[in-house]
């Protein structure tokens, strides 16, 4: 990849931390997730800087933004469109939702019933839209940023596994420690950062650099490394369901896209190992624990499962 798309890239990373402040890992994998052409699930209790995150990336490019605010009355065609009866032609026409859009911010996706839900389904697999037996493709790059809530939280469902394989990763904000919250304060004295954000790469650049991360080198060693972690999940009496092939797919992705952003042409072990439980934990079904401990549990078995596998050593 050209010296200056690296450069680009880095000031995207600096760009979108400059305002959302002491959470340097949150930043790098939203960014593996545009890289390798996926989506981002942001998971976390209200005020902790969810939608920030959507904004900052949205601002930092020089594409389009829609910003979908999740709520029970939203309709699938609020999200893709509908078809309307044009009374001039006699015919009807296709009106494209807001989501034909770069980078698309569902905030509190949960919010939504399942059926609102999974109108967001195709456009995240495929990138394109189907209404009324016509397809429509959407904009190159596409991504979707989506934030919820915890479920316990009032008027919140849950995700479907469906809905949740979609995405590359699931993570959490967390609260800031003290030094950053302190930032915080200082840096709103004077509005909404974010707001002033410049755009610092093109629409185009990003495609060159999906079309770059495609290109990293991944040896057999490492193939062999990741299928075993995906076979060990399959075949652990504690997962109801294992990792599924786009998991393993989404996995190899992200890998690549981690690869890139630290300047490596290849990938290797630790970039697997780091990526694991955000890339893996919310595909997997766990045993015996209800929905709120779920989580938790997941993550802790596919920890000790990749604990387990030996790193190949060449």
């Amino acid at each position: 990849m050209a010296d200056e798309l690296r450069q680009a890239v880095q000031q995207l990373d600096e760009n979108m931390r400059s305002v959302v402040l002491g959470k340097p890992e949150v930043v790098r994998m939203c960014l593996i997730a545009l890289l390798a052409g996926e989506h981002v699930l942001l998971e976390d209790v209200p005020g902790v800087g969810k939608t920030l995150v959507g904004k900052a990336l949205a601002k930092s490019l020089a594409g389009d933004f829609c910003r979908l605010q999740f709520t029970p009355d939203l309709l699938p065609s609020d999200i893709v469109g509908s078809s309307l009866f044009n009374s001039k032609t006699s015919e009807f026409e296709y009106k494209q939702g807001p989501i034909f859009a770069n980078v698309v911010l569902a905030d509190e996706i949960n919010r939504a019933p399942p059926r609102t839900q999974s109108a967001l389904l195709e456009a995240m697999s495929d990138c394109q839209v189907s209404v009324d037996g016509v397809t429509y493709p959407l904009p190159k790059p596409f991504t979707v940023i989506a934030t919820q809530n915890p479920f316990e939280f009032e008027g919140t469902y849950s995700l479907p596994e469906s809905q949740l394989d979609r995405f590359l990763v699931r993570i959490s904000m967390g609260y800031p420690d003290r030094a950053a919250e302190r930032q915080v304060l200082a840096t709103h004295r004077d509005g909404e950062p974010v707001e002033r954000l410049q755009p610092v790469l093109g629409t185009d650049q990003v495609v060159e650099v999906q079309k770059a991360v495609r290109q990293i080198r991944v040896d057999d060693s490492i193939y062999e490394y990741l299928l075993d972690i995906v076979t060990a999940t399959r075949e652990c009496d504690e997962l109801h369901v294992g990792v599924s092939t786009r998991g393993a797919l989404s996995l190899y992705r992200a890998a690549q896209a981690s690869a890139l952003i630290d300047h490596r042409d290849y990938v290797v072990p630790d970039d697997i190992k780091q990526l694991v439980l955000p890339v893996l934990a919310h595909r997997v079904v766990t045993k015996g624990f209800i929905q709120a401990d779920s989580r938790q549990a997941a993550e802790g078995i596919i920890r000790r499962l990749t604990e387990e596998v030996p790193v190949p050593m060449d």
